[in-house]
This record gives C-alpha cells, structure tokens and sequence, in this order.
C-alpha cells in the first residue's frame, strides 16, 4: 500500500455544509453483492487499504461474528467516504427480510438509493414492493447491475428485466455506463453521455442509437434542451448532466451501472452519487429546513453497544449543528437532558473522532443512557419530534430461559438492552405461562437475538417450548366433596366441603356461590372456602392450566368447633374442586388468533390451504387493491407458532399478516386427549 493510499484510508471526511454531503442507502435482497460494492466503493474512494479490510484488519462491513459465520448482513453499517471533496455516507443495509427493521432506519436517514440487483437471480417480490415504496416516498433511484461475469442474460436483457420487475415507464431505466468484456469477464466500462472508460480498455457493444436515447430521455422534461436535441445540435457535456441531475432528482429516470467484484463500477457510481444524487437540502419527504444555524434537530437511526464504550447511538442530523460538549434534549419513550460526548463516525468497528456534526450529516453519539432508535434529539428551547419509520410488527415467538442463578440477575438488564438496540423485538413476560417470550421477525432474527443476549450482553439463555396458555372447564355439571381432617397434638384441622359445578359461557370467569342452610359452614368461613376455590381454579385440576368459566356452588359442609380454620377449609375447597374433576368432563380451551393476511391474487389458493390444514376458520375475503387479496381468518394460536415462517415460504415473501388474541374455545377431543394425558403434540 503506498503512502499516498495509507494516509488517506486514517482521514476522517468532514462536511462542512450540507451541500457537501450525500446520504446514500444500498438496498436488495441478500446475495445480490451489496456488501461487496460498499466495499469496493470504499476502496476506490481510499477509504480503506485493500478491498474488505480496514487498516487494522477488520472487515469493512458484516463484523460481527455471526455475520462473518453467515456470509449475511443482520444490522445497517455506515462507512463515510469522500470523493471529489464530497462526504458520502454510504448505508449498507441487510437484505435478509428478517432484519426488515435495519433496512427501514437506512432507507429513513438516507436522501437517495442504490438497487442492487443480481444478473444471476429474479428481482424479488419483496425488492419490487421496496421500490414501490421508495416512488411512493419520491426517492431518487439508481440500479446497479452485479455478478456480470456469470451472468445468463445480456445487459440490455437484464435493464429489460428491471425495467418489466419494477413496472417502469418507457424511458425511466436507462444505462448511464455499458460494460467492457474481455471474452466473457467484464474489465470495464464506457461512460454514454461521456464516451469516457473506466478500468482496462476494450470492445464495449455500445450503438449511437442507444447513447441517443439515453440523451432523449434526459431531455425530455427540458424543452429548450429537447429543442436542441432534436435539431441535432450536439449538446455540450455541463448541459447532459445538468439534465441528468434533474431527471434523477425527479424521480423521472433512473440511471443503470454495470459492476463487478473486481471493482468495474465503483468509480463510476462514486461519478454519480456526487453529482447526480441529491444533497440533504433537497430532501422532499417532511422533515426540518436542513440548516446547520437552525435550534437542532437531530433522530437516533440505531443504537449499539459496545463492551469498553457503552452504548452509541447513530444520529442523523436534520437541522442546526451538532456539537461536543453541549447539552440537548431527548423526546421519545422518555424525555431527558443529555450531555453530548465526543461525536464519532462510524467506520467498521472503529469509532473515528470528529469535532461536529452538521445538518444533513450522520454522526455517532456515545453514552446516551435511554436513547432509543426514532428519538428525537433537539435543542432544549426548541421542541421537536420527528416520526418513526415503520417497524415490522414480530410474530414469531422464542421462550428462553436463564441457564443459572446469575444470568437471572442479569437477564432482565440485558433484555432492557436488547430491546432498547432493537426496536423489533419484543419481551413479554406471559404470566398464565410464566415464560419469558421473545418475539422476533423470523429465524434469522431469533439467532441473532440469542447471539446478542449470549455473547454482547453475556448472559447465558436456554432455548424451550413456546407455550400457549391454556384453560380448563367443566363440559357438563359436576359435584364433589373435600374433606380435610388432621390430628397432630394440640390443635388440628378439620374442615368438610361439598361444592356443585356447572359450566357457564366463554368469558364468564370462575363464578362463586353458596347455598349453605342449618349453618353447616359457618359464615366467617364462607370466604375461606371461596378463596380456596380460587386459588385451586387458578392452578387447574386436570392439566396445570387455570380453569374459566364455571359456577361453583358451596352446597354443604361440616366444621369443628376448635379444629376448623381458615386454612383448613381453604384446603377443603381445593380437595371437593379436585374431586369433582376426577369422575367429571373436563374440556380444555385453546387461545384463538383473529388473523388478516394480505396476499397477492396468484398465492391466494396456497394460503388459503395452508390455513385449512392449521384448523383456520376463513372469515371472508376483500379486494383493498388491484391484484391483492385481504383474507379475514379465525385460528388457533398453536397452529401458529411458525406461521410467519411458512407463510413467507408458500408466498416468496409478498405476504403480510397480524394477529391478535380473540378468545378462548374448546379444543377438538382428539387433540386435548393428548395434553390429557402428558403428550402435548410439538407442532407449533
């Protein structure tokens, strides 16, 4: 490495306005090469040594351990570069749809987006659905074509394909650079509106005619320059990109780069984030007037922890001027009076300092004790609250359990961590289970949260079985008789019950009554014995679960004068519960999930099928869009437990489902008989 590359991979960029700054997230599916551009583009750009390192020898991006046993990005990593005098804030998201999350926070601090598509596979319905959202939201695009050399289709073939995926206009997907091939390895490029090549030179299969429609469509929104255009004046280079620029910031095209694992494309792309992407002050979605002498306004992207540092938080700056030692005002679960520490920038797994943060920029903020991602950091006299972006509701559940005493005392500390880095998690503590539940977006995120807990948080869990809570009833009245009678020198006890059970409708509860005549139980245990049979119910007789909906009556009973007590009959009440149960029916009652699941048309038929084997009751069935079916569905909750699993597989990750408790009803006899009797079935 020559000295001119080492000295430039330890400078730290630094912005001084925010027309020197561009924001710029790299989105798609997993396995399509988004990691390896970011790297490449840091290269380039002399970010880093040698492509995939830093200095030290730390990964660039994926340094995580469970990223480096994968091959697979779990969170967002900024590395700030800088070209041409411009601070890039490159924002390598995860394209795994589990981490669904992390893309969401990128896409939100970022001002454009680079699609990262593979020549080798489709685009993903779930990639086609993001740029749905990204036109929606009027985010500037780009399209980088990766894994050329493999390639089974041409290059014009595969723009044709984006074009088709993405439901283009005619003149939207345009090739701002072709490749150059040696036989069938991409060595190059050749720059349309510049006639310009980049890497080894070579043929490259460009035609007037395609470099003449590139610089049509550019014209298109500019009559004066369409006027020149077709007069056939030849249009100077400041002219096409200033076109360029416009029609990118418009949404209106969308420029195509061919790149390569060896680094064809990465100056190219570096080219047109600096002059073709758009400065944070052109930001259309609502957010503050970028101002770096406006009151701050600044938004936590994520939060991380870090075993000598603490906790860093990424903040994205949207107003004013972020500055060391100066104290601002978090809004958002909690509202408090933070110090600010030195500001960072993030850079793999080194932390580089900088002395400020301007608007528009992305800096890391260290020891902000109850930061979370989507809180607000603002100046104390000027309140503000920025929104959050959409979170991935999780619907997969992962009971855990603390491996020993001391990782008990540490669980619930770590837990408040884990949830406070990852807003997609969630922690329920079931009460009718008495499990610790995390619900996490799928396996791949449930790795990872065991990961974190494991090895970042150093507490030792233990996976077990999902529980669904339970109910027991009577199916038909019932009578028993609980007798309590003790002898032990001194004082004994002594206490009789008879109780009659009857069912009662879904939802009524344990209803207690009594209907003691000649003061057969006396009055000040009366009490006793209900408490007695509350607390029984609660405990279950039949299989360990709280039993519902049932009357119990105290019939009769008997009391001794001296032996008789509150314990006594309150045990009493349990035994005539127990008993009644024994030669009675009981039935037990399973929790039932409303369901909505938005599907595409073409997967309807596979879902609906899928429900039917889980014993799901189909509601009804709506049409909220063109092509788009909601589906209305009742379903037990245990057949759910890999529901957002499967479901992601029958329909490649087009569908969408929420759940919610509805209640509980009786479960069918062949599959109550097994809990019954110790087996509880493990489908979940």
């Amino acid at each position: 490495m020559s000295d001119r590359t080492a000295s430039r991979t330890r400078q730290t960029p630094v912005a001084e306005t925010p027309d020197a700054i561009r924001n710029v997230a790299l989105v798609g599916c997993s396995a399509t090469g988004k990691t390896t551009l970011a790297e490449s583009l840091a290269f380039a750009s002399g970010a880093i040594g040698r492509a995939g390192r830093v200095v030290d020898g730390t990964t660039v991006s994926d340094y995580e351990e469970i990223e480096q046993q994968h091959r697979r990005s779990v969170q967002l990593a900024v590395l700030p570069l800088e070209w041409k005098g411009i601070k890039i804030n490159l924002i390598d998201t995860p394209g795994h749809p589990d981490f669904d999350a992390e893309l969401r926070a990128g896409l939100h601090a970022a001002d454009a987006a680079i699609f990262v598509v593979s020549a080798t596979d489709s685009i993903t319905a779930a990639t086609r659905a993001l740029w749905r959202e990204c036109d929606e939201e009027k985010i500037p695009r780009a399209i980088v074509v990766t894994k050329l050399d493999i390639a089974r289709h041409s290059y014009d073939e595969l723009l044709e394909q984006c074009h088709d995926a993405f439901g283009l206009g005619p003149d939207t997907v345009r090739a701002l650079f072709y490749p150059v091939f040696d036989g069938d390895r991409p060595i190059g490029s050749m720059g349309l509106l510049t006639g310009r090549s980049y890497g080894e030179p070579g043929p490259c299969p460009v035609s007037e005619s395609a470099r003449e429609s590139l610089v049509e469509a550019i014209s298109g929104q500019d009559d004066a320059l369409m006027e020149r255009f077709v007069s056939g004046e030849e249009l100077d280079p400041e002219s096409l990109q200033d076109g360029l620029t416009r029609e990118i910031l418009s949404c209106a095209l969308h420029p195509a780069i061919p790149a390569t694992e060896s680094g064809v494309g990465a100056v190219e792309l570096l080219e047109l984030i600096v002059t073709g992407f758009p400065a944070p002050t052109h930001r259309l979605r609502s957010a503050p007037l970028c101002d770096p002498d406006a009151p701050l306004v600044a938004q936590i992207v994520r939060v991380t922890g870090d075993s000598y540092v603490g906790r860093i938080s990424l903040a994205r700056v949207y107003a004013g001027t972020l500055r060391p030692d100066t104290t601002a005002t978090l809004t958002g679960s909690e509202r408090s009076a933070e110090r600010i520490p030195a500001l960072t920038n993030p850079f793999g797994k080194q932390q580089r300092p900088v002395g400020e943060a301007v608007a528009g920029d992305l800096v890391c903020v260290g020891k902000l004790a109850t930061a979370r991602p989507g809180d607000t950091l603002h100046d104390s006299d000027h309140p503000a609250d920025l929104a959050m972006w959409p979170i991935p509701e999780p619907l997969l559940p992962l009971a855990i359990e603390a491996h020993s005493r001391t990782d008990d005392d540490k669980l619930s500390q770590a837990l408040s961590r884990l949830t406070a880095e990852d807003p997609a998690v969630r922690v329920e503590q079931n009460p009718d289970t008495n499990q610790v539940v995390l619900w996490c977006t799928g396996e791949a995120h449930a790795e990872l949260v065991v990961d974190r807990l494991r090895n970042r948080h150093g507490v030792q869990v233990d996976l077990v079985e999902h529980r669904v809570p339970l109910r027991e009833t009577f199916a038909a009245p019932s009578s028993g008789h609980g007798r309590l009678v003790k002898q032990s020198g001194g004082h004994g006890q002594y206490a009789v019950c008879d109780l009659e059970i009857e069912p009662l409708p879904v939802g009524s509860g344990v209803v207690f009554e009594e209907r003691v005549v000649g003061g057969a139980v006396p009055r000040q245990f009366i009490p006793s014995v209900e408490k007695g049979v509350r607390a029984q119910a609660a405990k279950g007789v039949a299989t360990g679960n709280p039993m519902v909906d049932v009357r119990v009556t105290l019939v009769d009973g008997k009391a001794h004068s001296v032996d008789s007590s509150d314990a006594a009959f309150q045990a009493a009440a349990g035994l005539a519960l127990r008993d009644a149960a024994s030669h009675g029916e009981t039935r037990l009652l399973e929790p039932v999930a409303a369901v909505r699941v938005t599907v595409p048309e073409e997967h309807l038929g596979s879902v609906l099928s899928d429900l039917s084997a889980r014993r799901g009751r189909v509601l009804g069935t709506e049409s909220p869009g063109p092509g788009v079916a909601l589906l209305r569905a009742e379903v037990p909750e245990l057949e759910l437990g890999r529901y957002p699993i499967d479901l992601r597989a029958i329909t490649q990750g087009t569908a969408d489902f929420a759940r919610g408790y509805l209640r509980h009803e009786p479960m069918p006899t062949s599959l109550a008989a097994q809990f019954l009797d110790g087996r509880a079935p493990t489908r979940m």
